[in-house]
């Protein structure tokens, strides 16, 4: 009888031992090289870092594209120059962050609180930031080409240099935001909330696509009825 268990039961322990050296490799992961992954240059990409606490973590030049950063704790994190592609940062807290230079082409940061955080020179192509918290955020020469900011809080942001053309701003908020040589060629502003505004100029709000709804301060407007009425009108699309 044992000699036919014999050849059944090794096949079965060799896969019980390879089973828990996965395990224990997984295990270690995620609590021992999980902390040395918290360092800059650390190739992170596609890495499951859902709800992981990565509070001031340095992750300068890091490899995170295609990472699942779902509801991470970034406070603080600093990610200068790191590598976004395509990450998903749906409601991650990244407060005071450093995302200066970063590279966050199509990387989902709806939902994300980024108060006062650094994103200036940041390459935000395509990237989805609607309902993003964004009050303070240093969007300085920001590439926001056709981005999504529906609905985002962008009050006393600074957007010097900005390029926001063809991004979506509908609904947003940009109380007291700087606005100085921001580029807004075929910029939807409808609805969007522009009041107290610095150094917004009827030039820069004549390239935008619409300002239907948008709020406004009252001699601005009055420019934009005297020379671009047609942005004022409800979009045909």
């Amino acid at each position: 009888m044992r000699k036919y268990l014999l050849p059944i039961c090794f096949p079965v322990l060799f896969a019980l031992i390879i089973s828990f050296v996965f395990a224990f490799q997984v295990s270690a992961f995620d609590k021992t090289d999980f902390e040395k992954a918290k360092d800059s240059n650390a190739d992170l990409s596609n890495a499951d870092l859902s709800g992981a606490d990565l509070y001031e973590a340095n992750l300068s030049g890091a490899d995170l594209s295609g990472a699942d950063l779902i509801g991470a704790d970034l406070i603080g994190a600093n990610l200068s120059d790191a590598y976004l592609f395509g990450a998903d940062l749906y409601g991650a807290d990244l407060r005071e962050a450093n995302l200066s230079g970063a590279k966050l082409i199509y990387a989902n940061l709806s939902g994300a609180k980024l108060t006062y955080a650094n994103l200036s020179g940041a390459d935000l192509v395509g990237a989805n930031l609607s309902g993003t918290d964004l009050v303070g955020a240093n969007l300085s020469g920001a590439e926001l080409y056709e981005a999504d900011l529906v609905g985002a809080d962008l009050i006393g942001a600074d957007l010097i240099y900005a390029n926001l053309s063809g991004a979506d701003l509908s609904n947003a908020y940009l109380y007291e935001a700087d606005l100085r040589d921001v580029d807004l060629s075929g910029t939807d502003l409808r609805g969007a909330n522009l009041t107290q505004v610095k150094y917004l100029s009827i030039n820069e709000l004549s390239e935008a696509k619409t300002l239907y709804e948008a709020k406004l301060d009252s001699e601005l407007k009055k420019q934009v009825k005297d020379k671009y009425p047609h942005l004022l009108k409800k979009p045909e699309y």
